[in-house]
């Protein structure tokens, strides 16, 4: 089965027969010579074989019906059929033309005329003629087929109405085709992207699909991955991620870790399409594995599309397993540590699914917005793109449409966001596409405002210098509230890359929010980090010196995105490491109660390397005299020092000595200097 199985197969469904038995009848005397005649009826016979095959030939039966109808245009069964077509193609709003002309020629054509042309007004968004006509065939069905039929046709009239009020008040978006290097005549669809847009990742069935083969159910090449970089000024060139991501049957992308070390894909061979998860490990990618997915998440049914919480420990993901709302509905489920995979999932409830499908799910990075495509709640047609907010308390909010031009009366599918939330990636279908489904990018737009430009919030309590990549937008935009750490990790010395651990503690709660690594070839990290938290990260790798960094981040900061390149340094003496998470009352040598987390991992390093002793100093800035200082120093450093002894570490590994403002790493002058120079270190004194 192929990930797309779902919406290639169209949710519009007539009602009534679609006349399969009847065949479209042609004459001699319609044409101007025999040889015209016989090419046409040669179209017709394998037009009406292929159409004999339901929706796994109706698209391919167009190539054949097209030719005769431009020969014979006042046929009314051949205009009915090639709307049927049509409404099972990509192209499916161009059913219309030919569905109207099927009913001005015989208006009794087929049992089902007036629905499937609603449904061809609803499609192209003249949603007044499409109520006239849902009602009107409403109207003409018997009692019985009244009662089997009613809740499919109010839903329709439902939607006609919920179209109307969301192009009343369209959202400000820009809609853009991402290019040719993308974008070909085959479909692509189901982008993934890292959290900072520098790359992407996508599903297309074209003639270089891995082993070349062809899918047939509909005669299509097989799905493949392919993966694109962004250059700043545009995408490039998309190429086959081949082997072995990739293999002789459908593959599919799924979800993508905010790390972009992590890859779920959709492997169509097994049960009827299951989730694996592949690992980047330095360029290549791991061979996609479903162990950790085996007992919960993969079943008989049909899993389809899964994402990640910022911190990695929770996935959501699609299935239409028996005991859901109805369809495909969304899960949830908590990575087990203990045991090494994922924990039984359970149902995200009745606000998020309803009785009809739910699919194309995408978790923000700021840990509270979830995306994901629905045929339910006020959908104008087919799926549209709905977001729904956790609350503090568990509940997620009644979702809200995305609006119009984003969504359309035809189905809207697989939604992701950047991490700033300006940019949206999906899958479409449009007047400027390359003939098949196309990946689209679309601009949110704010109010219209002179330039703004936001400067960086000096978070980091720091001595390095912080490169920052200053968000300069032409109009300012409501931007989620999320900051992205990105940069390399490399040795002190060779500056050659280094697999490093990376991790984000809470130090309100001194409890690891998430753990990550570093790229083993490029040293490259990217860490997602919501507004609302103080943040200790610590960067550990075997044979090197700890890294730590504090985010003190307010719960109101907006969207930035700050690099910052990583120097570890080797166990050695002389060596320092600044302990940038230990706080103190003001003023006095007590610690904070988040200070513990930095001082664990202290006391872990020691306990690791049981030779070594070090030095542990206090410094203050310039504020105020030597002779008060000088004792605030040292008394702060052997409040360290008595943390690390009431932790089991014997007296005769460390020392304390107070410095004051006498060994300052920036200037005094200014409040960040200040901050910088306050601060608590410790040294190696002997490593062996």
């Amino acid at each position: 089965m192929k990930k797309t199985g779902l919406i290639l197969t169209i949710v519009f469904i007539a009602f009534a027969g679609i006349v399969k038995s009847q065949e479209v009848e042609i004459k001699k005397e319609d044409f101007a010579n025999k040889d015209q005649y016989k090419v046409a009826k040669d179209n017709l016979e394998q037009a009406e074989e292929l159409y004999m095959l339901g929706r796994g030939g109706f698209r391919r039966a167009l190539d054949f019906y097209l030719p005769v109808v431009q020969k014979v245009p006042n046929n009314a069964l051949l205009n009915y059929k090639i709307g049927n077509c049509y409404l099972h193609s990509i192209q499916r709003v161009k059913c219309i033309d030919y569905y109207k002309k099927a009913y001005s020629l015989s208006p009794h054509i087929a049992p089902d005329i007036l629905f499937v042309l609603a449904t061809g007004y609803h499609l192209n968004a003249e949603f007044d003629k499409a109520i006239e006509l849902y009602n009107k065939f409403k109207n003409q069905l018997s009692p019985s087929g009244l009662q089997a039929k009613r809740k499919e046709i109010d839903k329709r009239i439902k939607e006609c109405n919920n179209g109307k009020d969301l192009i009343k008040n369209p959202v400000r978006v820009f809609i853009d085709n991402v290019g040719p290097n993308i974008n070909t005549m085959y479909p692509e669809y189901s982008p993934l992207i890292s959290t900072d847009e520098s790359m992407m990742m996508f599903t297309s069935r074209r003639p270089d699909t891995y082993g070349g083969g062809r899918d047939p159910d509909d005669n299509l090449f097989f799905e493949d991955i392919y993966i694109s970089y962004n250059d700043v000024k545009s995408w490039g060139q998309a190429k086959n991620v081949g082997k072995p991501l990739n293999t002789n049957n459908n593959d599919a992308t799924v979800g993508i870790s905010p790390d972009g070390q992590q890859l779920f894909t959709f492997n169509g061979k097994t049960n009827n399409g299951d989730i694996f998860v592949s690992n980047l490990k330095g360029s290549e990618w791991t061979a996609p594995d479903n162990r950790t997915l085996k007992k919960y998440i993969n079943t008989e049914y049909h899993e389809t599309s899964a994402s990640f919480s910022f911190d990695g420990k929770t996935m959501y993901f699609i299935s239409d397993r028996s005991d859901g709302f109805g369809g495909h509905d969304l899960w949830e489920t908590n990575w087990d540590s203990e045991k090494e995979r994922w924990a039984e999932p359970k149902n995200m409830g009745s606000t998020i699914n309803t009785e009809y499908d739910e699919e194309g799910v995408f978790m923000h990075p700021d840990g509270r917005t979830i995306y994901f495509s629905s045929r339910g709640h006020n959908s104008m047609g087919g799926f549209d793109i709905f977001k729904s907010t956790l609350q503090d308390d568990g509940s997620w909010l009644i979702p809200e449409n995305l609006g119009y031009p984003v969504n359309t009366p035809d189905d809207d599918l697989f939604f992701i966001l950047n991490a700033s939330g300006k940019h949206g990636y999906y899958s479409s279908v449009r007047d400027d596409g390359q003939g098949d489904y196309d990946i689209y990018m679309i601009t949110f737009r704010g109010p219209e405002k002179n330039p703004v430009l936001h400067n960086e919030d000096n978070l980091l309590a720091n001595v390095e210098p912080v490169t920052e990549s200053i968000i300069a937008e032409q109009v300012e935009i409501k931007t989620t509230r999320l900051t992205i750490l990105k940069g390399t990790i490399k040795d002190a010395l060779t500056f050659n890359p280094v697999e490093a651990q990376i991790e984000i503690v809470d130090n309100v709660k001194n409890e690891v929010v998430s753990t990550s690594s570093s790229n083993s070839s490029t040293g490259r990290y990217l860490i997602t980090l919501p507004s609302g938290r103080n943040y200790g990260i610590a960067v550990k790798a075997t044979g090197y010196l700890f890294h730590s960094e504090n985010f003190d981040i307010p719960a109101a900061t907006n969207y930035q995105e700050i690099t910052k390149d990583i120097l570890l340094n080797k166990m050695a003496v002389g060596q320092k490491v600044i302990l940038k998470n230990i706080f103190f009352d003001y003023a006095k040598a007590t610690l904070r109660s988040e200070s513990f987390p930095e001082l664990d991992r202290l006391v872990k390093m020691l306990t690791d390397f049981p030779n070594i002793r070090i030095e542990i100093s206090g410094h203050t800035d310039n504020q105020g005299s030597l002779k008060t200082n000088q004792p605030l120093s040292e008394n702060r450093a052997k409040a360290v020092v008595d943390y690390l002894i009431g932790k089991g570490i014997t007296t005769s590994r460390l020392e304390y000595k107070g410095y004051a403002f006498l060994q300052p790493i920036a200037t005094n002058d200014n409040k960040e200097g200040r901050q910088q120079n306050r601060r608590v270190e410790f040294k190696v004194l002997q490593s062996n």
